[in-house]
């Protein structure tokens, strides 16, 4: 068998060969090849971008290679950074990035290291998540933004780069649901609707946390009225249960919502 090569086989009988290559300790699987010949190729690439740092860099990933880019991506990490990550991440000075595909390239802060290497990120269509005891967790959850959030109205990203996932580049406009931050006369005012058949204004309030206490408040009393529909529950983090109740008693909300028959 040639160097870096082994014979496998799948359930069937069926023959293959995997290539692997054995760097600072480190033993690598390449992947598998239908011929002993591809597998050995793959073997002498893996070795070539591992021993010529300055030849071999992600940007310039050869057509037609016989290596995958995921596994491109975490060799030239490895070569230069001496850690060994099975997810496609090249470490930086003080942030990371994550290669979804060649041409689409995630940036975090290097808190979240520890997290991407063991969890993959995967894309289907426009949407990223990971996987988590065999649930998809929507990438932006991680950040505070919910999956109902709308860019630009209820978070952004401040240098304007949707894959720069850098805590300092999301900023959260509205954290709950049902609640969007107006202007009037240039200050701040905070409006509460709720979708029943269409939307409903629940009322303008002074604060983002009273607005998300309004939110439920209709929410509870349409479910009391016999609306059976799953709304969304406003987690108020900041004030205790007591302050919550006497806030909950001392808001008003539209009489519209009041009065509406089900």
């Amino acid at each position: 068998m040639l160097p870096g090569v082994y014979l496998a086989c799948k359930k069937n009988g069926e023959p293959y060969y995997r290539a692997s290559i054995t760097y600072l300790g480190k033993h690598i699987s390449l992947g598998s090849y239908p011929t002993e010949s591809f597998a050995h190729r793959a073997y002498k690439i893996a070795g070539r971008v591992l021993a010529d740092p300055n030849k071999w860099t992600i940007y310039n990933y050869p057509p037609s290679c016989l290596l995958s880019f995921h596994k491109w991506v975490v060799l030239i990490n490895f070569r230069d950074n001496k850690i060994y990550f099975k997810n496609p991440i090249y470490i930086r000075k003080s942030f990371f990035l994550y290669y979804i595909e060649k041409d689409l390239i995630l940036k975090f802060d290097v808190e979240d290291l520890f997290y991407y290497a063991r969890h993959k990120i995967i894309k289907r269509g426009r949407h990223m998540f990971t996987s988590e005891y065999g649930m998809q967790v929507n990438l932006l959850s991680r950040y505070g933004i919910k999956n109902y959030s709308v860019a630009g109205k209820d978070y952004c990203f401040v240098n304007g780069d949707y894959t720069d996932f850098r805590y300092s580049n999301i900023e959260i406009i509205n954290p709950y649901h049902g609640v969007t931050k107006l202007l009037k006369n240039g200050i701040p005012i905070y409006q509460a609707k709720i979708h029943i058949n269409g939307d409903y204004i629940i009322g303008r309030y002074p604060s983002e946390t009273e607005a998300a206490i309004a939110y439920n408040k209709a929410a509870n009393i349409l479910k009391d009225k016999g609306l059976y529909k799953n709304f969304p529950k406003n987690y108020i983090d900041e004030i205790d249960e007591i302050t919550y109740a006497a806030m909950y008693q001392r808001i008003r909300i539209s009489k519209k919502i009041m009065d509406l028959i089900i």
